[in-house]
This record gives C-alpha cells, structure tokens and sequence, in this order.
C-alpha cells in the first residue's frame, strides 16, 4: 500500500512539474528557430547586431556622428551583401528569385526591429537577438530577458 502511495506522489509531482509552465503564465515564442546558421546567415546576424551595437554607441555618446555614420554605412553594406546571398541560397532551393528592392526592404524591416527591441529592452543580454516586446524569454537563446517590462512581468507571472 506505501509503495503504491509513493507511486502515485511520484507521478503527481512530475505531472506538476511538466505543467507548472502554464499555469506561471511564463510564454516561449513558438516561432522555431533553425539551431545552425549557414554562413551567410551568420554573417546576416553579426552585421544586424553589429548595427545595433553601432545605434548604441551612436546613443549613447560614445561615438560621434561622422564615425556613426562611416560605421553604419559599412555594416549595412555588409548586411545586406549577407542578405542577397542568403537569398541565392534559399532561390536555389525554392526557385524563384525575389524583387531586387525587396532586399534593401527586408533589411530595413530586421534592423527596426531590432532598433524597436532596443528601445523595449528585449534584446536578449546573451546571445543579442532581438525579441518581440511581450516577450519574456528569448527565441534563440530561451534565457530570460532582464527588460524593465521582463522584470515587472516575472513576479506578476508567479504570483
């Protein structure tokens, strides 16, 4: 009779476990993030967060205009050299090319995104990628995000 009582303890407490998640209102995004890049996608990604450390400094005061300037130039052209090839690659597979501006548009739309995170806090003090505003948990990484509103949310999550 102890053993079968021990049992079903046992089973109760790993079913809490495996459920405590939603009942804390703590959410993951359920976009899936490839785990590796190909090269020309960490390119992508080191000039996107190249730029926003740029925006930062830029913000900050750490560096003046002209180099803002001369730096944001040159990681954009980067960004987007990585762009066009990203896109080649996935032509390959898929087919059919993409519009020639749609490049330059996508590029602008990942990096105010990630100016829109910045300015949120949702950048993830990890791994740098940029997360949705509600978002309390990072996508790429799954460490939690240390934001004003992240903070707020955690305890109200909880309790």
């Amino acid at each position: 009779m102890m053993i079968l009582l021990g049992a079903v303890l046992v089973a109760a407490a790993v079913v809490l476990y495996v459920v405590q998640p939603v009942f804390s209102g703590e959410r993951a995004p359920l976009a899936s993030l490839d785990e590796e890049f190909t090269e020309a996608e960490a390119r992508r990604h080191l000039s996107l967060v190249a730029l926003r450390d740029v925006e930062y400094d830029f913000a900050t005061g750490k560096i003046d205009e002209r180099d803002y300037r001369r730096l944001r130039d040159e990681l954009a052209r980067e960004a987007l050299d990585a762009l066009r090839e990203v896109r080649r690659g996935r032509e390959r597979t898929r087919g059919s090319p993409p519009a020639r501006d749609t490049l330059a548009d996508d590029l602008e739309r990942e990096i105010a995104a990630y100016r829109a995170a910045l300015r949120a806090g949702t950048v993830c003090d990890r791994c740098g990628s940029a997360n949705l505003e509600v978002a309390l948990f990072c996508a790429a990484c799954g460490g939690r995000l240390e934001s004003a509103r992240g903070k707020e949310a955690a305890p109200a999550a909880r309790g």
